[in-house]
């Protein structure tokens, strides 16, 4: 079976005193303890999770949350949706999704080389911002001529604007959006 959950998360807000929440009694508390909302790496799930004791994470930072033993979280809260998120965590969600864009290039250069159909009228290609059907035929004819082996090679070939800044786009869509196709992004 096919694993579904997020060994390593990027942080995207240290929230040092928790989180405001409301007490049985109605009177607005914190959640105990630091806790970070993060952003994971291979699914892009939003996540908040308690942080150990004593430690202080900033944006960017790269932890561990998968479901062996953690450095950095004590444990995961749970998966967020967009509109949880803080403001800070949603500023910084565009260069964090950059930067795992950027770090996993090889996987996203090959989504551009294996992309099909996904309906008779509408091609995959076709959902990034930015690839309409020109740039769809030219990446389609120039993968068949040989693959691509970078985002540089994706853009010398095919004048593709910046591909990382047009996945991050389309990240940012399935993430803020109830989207009916998913290419990065699993449900929230």
């Amino acid at each position: 079976m096919e694993k579904r959950y997020e060994e390593y998360a990027y942080v995207l807000d240290f929230l040092s005193h928790g989180k405001p929440g409301f007490r049985p009694s109605g009177r607005a508390g914190y959640r105990a303890g630091a806790l970070i909302q993060c952003v994971g790496e291979e699914f892009f799930t939003l996540l908040e999770a308690l942080v150990k004791e004593g430690l202080m994470l900033k944006p960017s930072d790269r932890v561990y949350v998968g479901k062996d033993s953690r450095e950095e979280v004590t444990y995961i809260i749970g998966r967020i949706g967009f509109d949880e998120l803080t403001a800070s965590a949603k500023a910084e969600l565009p260069s964090v999704i950059s930067l795992i864009v950027k770090n996993r290039e090889k996987w996203f250069v090959n989504f551009f080389n294996t992309a099909r159909a996904i309906t008779p009228r509408m091609h995959a290609l076709e959902l990034v911002p930015g690839i309409g059907k020109k740039y769809m035929w030219e990446v389609i004819n120039e993968r068949e001529r040989k693959p691509f082996e970078s985002f540089e090679d994706l853009q010398k070939r095919t004048e593709l604007p910046n591909p990382v800044k047009l996945i991050t786009k389309r990240v940012m869509e399935e993430l803020d959006s109830d989207s009916k196709y998913r290419l990065f992004t699993r449900a929230q």
